[in-house]
């Protein structure tokens, strides 16, 4: 039976977003996350986001260069206008990070790992397993233009009371300012991007084993949480640990070009990568289960962990029965 008969695509990424963004990480667990309130915030928060960014770039016939732009944009507006962790040296989820890289009243190695984190977890990697899930849909609109207004009305309002609620702390005007420009011209960037801007994912090519995307995208993920969380524990200085995000980044996106043999991925392979980065986090499932330390409840993460391997188990059975068969499309 085919899905797309069952629900839809925008649906599905309205609640896909928010459950690897902040479930699946263990940001909000399952105590936490299905708070009736704090789900529908969240909801509208990460599945708005992820649908007004893949809307965006589907309209404006871009690819996944502009994609990744628009995912930076909604990092900085989530963690810099909404949260003010950008700014909050008293932020509650800082831990080694607490005073390590802050600069000018920012916190600049925790900015640059949350913003890179929401581009690729929060946003990107939410479209492609839905891209996968509804392969007939990759090439049209997910919602109307008028459903798209009140998206963005409902995101703009949430993101208003997240403003209001999360903490007392209100950053600086000149760096709220600032952040506003940097979020409105990272949009702009996005609009004046290339079509085919870095890569576009369709098709097949001489791709490299998919064994070689698994491996690339739980290495990425996992050393970027290794500089994020292990070395600012260390004696390296902050500069230096953003120098090696920025380094990894590099390596990593020339990896998954050079192992793309131009640039086309088929579906098994970018389900691969899309499968090591989020196999780190399922690996932490449990762990973060059985962790004394943590004063959240975590009861239910190696159920969660679980869930989503047998979701990308699925995925995979689908593409190897050849129940999706990709359609060439910018996103797809």
């Amino acid at each position: 039976m085919r899905i797309a008969r069952i629900v839809s695509p925008a649906l599905v990424l309205f609640f896909l977003s928010p459950v690897i963004g902040e479930l699946l990480s263990g940001s909000a667990p399952p105590a936490e996350f299905f708070n009736p309130l704090g789900f529908i915030m969240l909801a509208v928060l990460y599945g708005g986001g992820a649908l007004l960014v893949r809307e965006l770039t589907h309209r404006w016939g871009k690819g996944w260069g502009a994609l990744f732009v628009l995912g930076a944009a909604y990092g900085v507006a989530e963690e810099a206008l909404m949260c003010k962790s950008f700014f909050d040296a008293g932020w509650m989820d800082l831990g080694p990070l607490a005073g390590y890289g802050r600069w000018l009243g920012v916190n600049w190695v925790w900015a640059f790992e949350l913003t890179a984190y929401h581009a690729v977890v929060s946003i990107a990697i939410p479209i492609v397993l839905v891209n996968l899930l509804f392969p007939g849909q990759r090439g049209r609109s997910w919602v109307s233009r008028r459903k798209l207004a009140v998206l963005f009305a409902l995101w703009v309002a949430n993101a208003v009371v997240i403003f209001l609620l999360i903490s007392r702390y209100r950053p600086p005007v000149a760096h709220y300012l600032t952040t506003l420009v940097i979020t409105a011209a990272l949009c702009v960037l996005a609009w004046r991007l290339p079509e085919r801007s870095l890569v576009t994912w369709h098709g097949s090519g001489g791709a490299a084993h998919p064994f070689w995307f698994l491996l690339t995208g739980f290495a990425g993920t996992f050393g970027w949480f290794f500089l994020v969380w292990v070395v600012p524990q260390t004696q390296v200085p902050a500069a230096a640990t953003l120098g090696l995000m920025v380094l990894l980044v590099v390596v990593t996106a020339w990896t998954v070009l050079r192992l793309s043999g131009g640039g086309k991925l088929p579906d098994r392979h970018r389900l691969a990568l899309v499968s090591g980065a989020l196999g780190f986090f399922i690996l932490l499932t449990p762990l973060q289960e059985l962790d004394k330390k943590r004063t959240d409840n975590t009861t239910g993460m190696a159920l969660v962990g679980l869930a989503m391997l047998l979701l990308l188990l699925w995925v995979y059975m689908r593409i190897r029965r050849g129940e999706i068969n990709p359609q060439s499309t910018i996103l797809g």
